[in-house]
């Protein structure tokens, strides 16, 4: 018996094992030399002599470089949220719909937050050698595409399937864009841009909460997965063209030396052995991991607003879809505003102190929360809660989920410093989610679903706290420039 003439011998029947081990051989270098063009693609470039020109035209050129950078992190990573954001509109129609259970939405999520954390480390470590442009953009569109896919889809295991899927793609956006700050503007340059960055997220968000809304208001929830897929491949596009790889691969200096500041210790030749050792280094530190557990804790209230909210407010508030996505648009404005004021208040009135604000942050994310649940009942009150918790997580996301332990930390290991307290963060925002679903409680009241979140409002506020606690522990920490210091 042959087995369409490729693992048996036509004429005696048995099996050609010679021809077996070529075939497998051929189809392991086939892989193999697929995977070094792809790993040579997203990979950095080397280094190109330094460029003769003066120190004015070399600034010149790293303006506009810079101007480039800015604006495609800024404007990139606002879309990489609204692809993101598009299932925390959509729960309610879709439970409605009976598209999908309440336990179903939080298997999404979950499994979101499950590939995303794994994701956020890995690919944090591997963005301290990438080429960041491309890296960042392939991914965006990725995460498009499989955005798009889910309005084209009815069942709820590829439902599932398909949001965990995007949860690994979607992993390629914080831990790249720190890695590209760092490596295009100099330390008297970066709180300031680190701060605005941070804010873009919530530009992303209130695109959501509007213009995603109110398209799955007219057109049905398949709107919203449809709609954000396609503006996150256009918006990939325009990052793939605007981003660039690092500076001394188009042969300029490292910012440092080339806006006259103090030039830092790995900010030349790029040596990946070096990187590694770095790398190691901070896994070790005791501080990294108080500060990835003080964000974990503040991502449980953090996507516990984003996730939930809405359904919040139309259930235990009466609001309606629309008038819950215009509520939600205070929170990431507010958000935006908490995360560049961030950087400024710690610079500027802390002195670089970033324990200061954090504490403050921390404290008016709890106050939010208070104020949500147990403040006076108006529609007033609610967009002034969610705009303190916006304006308190904004910051605090800024200060505990990077810039904190990147301060601390060697520079040549930002990447994955960020992907390990994004481990960190999202294995809890994982937990939320499945948590989350556990304690709403969904009753049937004269025939039409009703959802108590009595029981889930003590688990958010909780974590807020848990969270202001743990960041207190690493007040005195202090600075680490080389690996060899204790």
């Amino acid at each position: 018996m042959t087995q369409n003439g490729i693992f048996a011998d036509n004429s005696t029947g048995f099996y050609d094992f010679p021809r077996i081990q070529t075939e497998m051989a051929m189809g392991r270098s086939g892989l193999l030399f697929l995977g070094v063009i792809m790993f040579g693609f997203f990979k950095t470039r080397e280094d190109r002599p330094l460029i003769a020109a003066s120190a004015d035209k070399i600034r010149a050129i790293y303006k506009k470089n810079q101007w480039q950078v800015f604006l495609g992190l800024v404007f990139g990573y606002a879309f990489f949220y609204v692809v993101r954001m598009s299932l925390g509109v959509v729960k309610k129609p879709m439970l409605d719909a009976e598209i999908v259970t309440k336990t179903e939405l939080g298997l999404m999520g979950s499994a979101f937050f499950f590939t995303y954390a794994i994701g956020k480390f890995s690919n944090g470590v591997m963005s301290d050698y990438a080429n960041i442009g491309r890296f960042m953009s392939c991914s965006l569109i990725c995460s498009g595409v499989t955005c798009a896919l889910m309005g084209m889809n009815s069942a709820s295991f590829f439902f599932i399937l398909l949001w965990g899927l995007n949860g690994w793609f979607q992993s390629v956006g914080s831990a790249p864009s720190c890695v590209s700050i760092f490596q295009w503007f100099s330390p008297k340059q970066r709180g300031s841009v680190y701060s605005i960055w941070g804010g873009s997220r919530n530009l992303g968000e209130a695109v959501t909460w509007i213009v995603t809304a109110t398209a799955v208001s007219y057109f049905g929830w398949r709107a919203g997965f449809i709609g954000a897929g396609i503006a996150g491949v256009c918006a990939a596009i325009c990052m793939f063209f605007l981003l660039k790889d690092r500076p001394q691969t188009y042969g300029l200096p490292d910012p440092a030396t080339a806006y006259g500041e103090e030039p830092e210790s790995k900010g030349g030749k790029a040596d990946p052995k070096e990187t590694r050792r770095a790398q190691l280094f901070i896994l070790k530190q005791p501080t990294v991991w108080l500060i990835a557990a003080a964000c974990a804790s503040m991502y449980i209230s953090r996507y516990a607003i984003s996730s939930w909210a809405v359904l919040y407010l139309q259930s235990a508030k009466g609001y309606s879809l629309i008038d819950a996505g215009f509520a939600m648009s205070t929170y990431p404005i507010a958000g935006f505003c908490g995360a560049v004021l961030a950087g400024i208040i710690s610079d500027k009135v802390f002195n670089a102190n970033r324990n200061i604000p954090t504490l403050l942050y921390g404290l008016a994310n709890i106050g939010g929360f208070a104020l949500m649940f147990w403040g006076p009942q108006s529609h007033l009150f609610d967009a002034v809660a969610l705009g303190l918790i916006g304006f308190a997580i904004g910051g605090l996301v800024v200060f505990l989920a990077g810039l904190n332990a990147c301060d601390l930390m060697p520079k040549n290991a930002v990447g994955a410093i960020k992907g390990f307290i994004g481990l960190f963060s999202y294995i809890a925002a994982s937990c939320q989610e499945m948590i989350s679903a556990h304690l709403i409680k969904a009753t049937e009241v004269n025939g039409e679903t009703v959802y108590d979140f009595s029981h889930v409002q003590y688990f958010w506020m909780g974590a807020a706290i848990v969270s202001v606690l743990l960041a207190l522990t690493v007040w005195n920490a202090k600075k680490i420039t080389t690996i060899d210091e204790k």
